[in-house]
């Protein structure tokens, strides 16, 4: 690829995304502003934000580089991703807006009168933002590697300093405007080289040099189902169904909403924002692996990348690929800069005082020490990483979410035992599944830990609950009834009157 391609794209971004973000600082005055933009986001801007910080760079890139290597197997990937948004319409989007709370651990203390609860699910925060960044930054330092031939930390540091920089000068109100932008570049970079891609094979299907073959060889009949692969497959949902129940970025956007029924609204339009989009990596995985079969065995999170300049070549694929480019660098913004906000909200609350000087502190603070980590470390496929950590924040945030909202038995004690429980026993799993050979017996269970590790935290939950129901907060009732009971709707003044 022609660096220069990579160069443009990443000066445009970076350009772009810094104009708005000082647009936003404009209109960002009071503390509020910098947490939760005032709640006064609207469900188009904020289902827009949301589809921006979502579609991070295992949906940008990942997914089409594993369709690439394993065929049709990957789409549970997109499947799950969205079927949490419908959890998420469910069971949790106007209860958490009627909580009131900033953050996360604001709940958890609002809801069980536990200051020990609080610290437990702060540090879990931060833990799980921290390692859904590092992807991110793997991702970028992939990109700006085949793009531009720069080193591999360029990519993670430039979208670092940029993340900075937005997220300091005006919080929550500013990268608002910011996310919702780059959803829609995103959804564009995607969208116009596939179909330019599309109509030149429907119009001279040997154009690119390599004939298409018939779908019974582009994704062979599935052999027969094994214990394994139902397993898999089974706790890959349970992980990405339950995962974004706790997503940090993902349910502090949802205090920005004016009310309960805008959250539910919001919640509704992102389903079908993600629906759209989730189409074309779709395509650039079953395009991959019949023109990019080489990448399955080196860099399949490339494919994405490298599509449009193989098969449209000329100027016309230098243009989209440089689209595309920016595309990818606009995922790991617009996830990074949702992360760094909640963790922000999250540190600079327990820590510094919550004021403003204390977020614009713990936002640096919560970006440097991914990038760090990022630094150190080798990336993995970028879908399969960011998988582990829905399966933690499944094992972890999530009891303590639907629980909170939905059970008036949970106490202070359940909720600690049930997260420590998760974090232990996923966290172990994850880092001794990493050490065993693919013939290992234990492999599959360990590396897909979700559908054991989260059953475990839940029933740890309520049976401690039931042992300490001594310990149920004082407060619980009103909470719950804050909770469940829908806002009374603004009176409308008679304009005849």
């Amino acid at each position: 690829m022609n660096p220069a391609i990579g160069y443009t794209a990443l000066i445009l971004v970076s350009i772009a995304t810094t104009v708005i973000g000082f647009y936003g600082l404009r209109i960002s005055r009071t503390t509020s502003d910098f947490y939760v933009a005032s709640r006064t986001v609207r469900p188009w801007w904020n289902a827009s934000a949301i589809g921006g910080e979502y579609l991070s760079a295992a949906s940008f890139l990942g997914i089409a580089g594993l369709i690439t290597i394993s065929g049709i197997d990957a789409l549970w990937f997109p499947i799950g991703y969205t079927a949490g948004y419908l959890m998420l319409l469910f069971f949790v989007a106007a209860p958490l807006r009627r909580s009131g709370a900033y953050t996360i651990p604001d709940f958890a203390e609002a809801r069980l009168d536990s200051a020990a609860a609080r610290a437990v699910t702060s540090v879990l925060v931060v833990v799980v933002g921290w390692f859904y960044i590092v992807p991110q930054l793997h991702g970028a330092a992939l990109t700006i590697r085949i793009t531009t031939g720069l080193p591999s930390w360029v990519g993670a540091a430039v979208v670092v300093a940029i993340v900075v920089v937005t997220v300091v000068t005006g919080g929550m109100r500013s990268i608002t405007f910011v996310q919702a932008f780059q959803y829609w570049l995103k959804l564009t970079a995607l969208a116009v080289p596939a179909v330019f891609i599309l109509l030149m094979l429907s119009g001279n299907p040997g154009a690119s040099g390599t004939p298409l073959p018939p779908p019974a060889e582009l994704f062979p009949p599935a052999g027969p189902l094994t214990a394994d692969s139902t397993y898999r497959t089974l706790s890959l949902m349970v992980a990405l169904s339950f995962g974004t129940l706790g997503l940090p970025h993902v349910l502090v956007r949802f205090y920005t909403n004016p009310d309960g029924a805008a959250a539910r609204r919001t919640t509704l339009i992102v389903l079908g924002l993600l629906s759209i989009f989730y189409l074309f990596p779709t395509i650039y995985g079953v395009l991959g692996r019949v023109f990019l079969p080489n990448l399955a065995g080196s860099y399949p999170d490339a494919t994405v990348l490298l599509l449009p300049g193989k098969l449209i070549g000329g100027l016309g694929g230098d243009v989209l690929s440089a689209l595309v480019v920016a595309g990818a660098f606009a995922a790991f913004l617009s996830t990074t800069s949702g992360l760094v906000v909640s963790l922000a909200g999250v540190i600079s609350q327990d820590m510094l005082g919550g004021s403003v000087k204390g977020f614009r502190i713990a936002a640096l603070f919560a970006a440097v020490v991914p990038l760090g980590v990022a630094l150190m470390t080798d990336s993995l496929a970028l879908a399969g990483s960011v998988g582990l950590v829905f399966a933690f924040t499944a094992s972890t945030i999530c009891p303590l979410l639907l629980l909170g909202i939905w059970w008036r038995g949970l106490t202070d004690a359940g909720a600690v035992a049930g997260m420590l429980t998760g974090a232990v026993l996923c966290g172990t799993a994850i880092m001794w599944g990493a050490r065993l050979g693919p013939s290992s017996l234990w492999r599959e269970v360990l590396t897909q830990p979700a559908a054991w590790t989260v059953p475990a935290a839940f029933l740890v939950t309520i049976v401690v609950s039931r042992a300490t129901k001594h310990r149920t907060s004082a407060t619980m009732g009103r909470f719950m009834t804050k909770l469940h009971v829908p806002e009374r709707p603004l009176a409308v003044k008679d304009p005849r009157s």
